[in-house]
């Protein structure tokens, strides 16, 4: 599976951007999806989940109520609308994808995926 993501940029603290990632190689609606961010000096962390199906969504508590996950199975991409950005947002943002079985399961662990993308990077100004 490869993965393409884009749409990460420079933005103002309360702006919006929206995250894109495209897949190819495999069906795509057999894999779970999810972002993880990482900023300078930190693990790479957990942001967002979406089931193969779409049913099942997840967000860190950091993120809820700001981000929302989503996904186009017809089109092989998967989305991260972000909204409300704060300067703390900063990182390289990552798609992440694995196959499943189940139709809801999204894993939060970052060693639970084994296909990446290669990273957009998001920056929120103060």
């Amino acid at each position: 599976v490869q993965l393409q993501a884009s749409g990460g940029g420079l933005v103002q603290a309360g702006g919006s951007l929206r995250l894109s990632c495209a897949a190819s190689g495999r069906t795509f609606s057999n894999y779970v999806m999810g972002w993880f961010r990482q900023a300078p000096g930190k693990e790479r962390e957990f942001v967002a989940g979406i089931s193969k199906s779409g049913g099942s969504t997840y967000y860190a508590d950091s993120v809820k109520g700001r981000f929302t996950i989503s996904r186009d199975n017809a089109k092989n991409t998967v989305f991260l609308q972000m909204n409300s950005l704060k300067p703390e947002d900063t990182a390289v943002y990552y798609c992440a994808t694995d196959f499943v079985a189940s139709s809801y399961y999204v894993p939060f662990a970052k060693d639970d995926y084994d296909y990446w993308g290669q990273g957009t990077q998001v920056t929120v100004s103060s």
